[in-house]
């Protein structure tokens, strides 16, 4: 079996080519595995069209290099209105909005899990809004897992940038 970064070695070529941006590629599943792509455009756009596009020319490539032993599914898909914070650029994007955050490792207070507001970030950190006057800065690669919460606020600005009117 292929390891991740092998995998992402392999598919991210493509999705560069393609005009997209990786998100997240995930490999899980016990009994059955599924190879799980995240995508979108540089403007955070993708389409039913661009997924399909996307999903033929890594299953392409994937039955010619056969880096998987195993049986598995191949799902390509948007990040989604609550998606995966992966990279320093989505929180930086994300900043106001509200994101369960999950630390490598327990911060200096012992915690772990943060359900909060992205206040800020760059290339390096990420700063998290803990109450009105309280802020905590960590390490971007001190974040295990990441992810926005739906909110009523993240819906409108997702229907704004498709156009919608509410």
């Amino acid at each position: 079996m292929a390891s991740a970064e092998t995998l992402h070695d392999l598919i991210a070529p493509i999705v560069a080519t393609m005009g997209f941006e990786l998100v997240r590629l995930r490999f899980t599943g016990s009994a059955h595995k599924t190879l799980q792509i995240m995508a979108e455009r540089p403007d955070g756009t993708m389409n039913v069209d661009d997924c399909a596009e996307l999903s033929r020319a890594i299953s392409e490539m994937l039955d010619r290099e056969d880096p998987i032993a195993e049986d598995y599914d191949l799902e390509v898909s948007s990040p989604g209105i609550d998606r995966p914070l992966t990279r320093p650029k989505d929180f930086a994007r994300f900043a106001g909005h509200k994101a369960k955050i999950e630390l490598v490792s327990p911060d200096a207070k012992g915690r772990r899990r943060y359900q909060v507001d992205i206040a800020s970030a760059n290339d390096t950190t990420v700063t998290l809004a803990i109450s009105a006057d309280e802020t905590l800065t960590i390490p971007f690669t001190a974040i295990g897992e990441a992810k926005l919460v739906l909110t009523d606020r993240l819906i409108a600005e997702a229907q704004n940038a498709r156009g919608v009117r509410h």
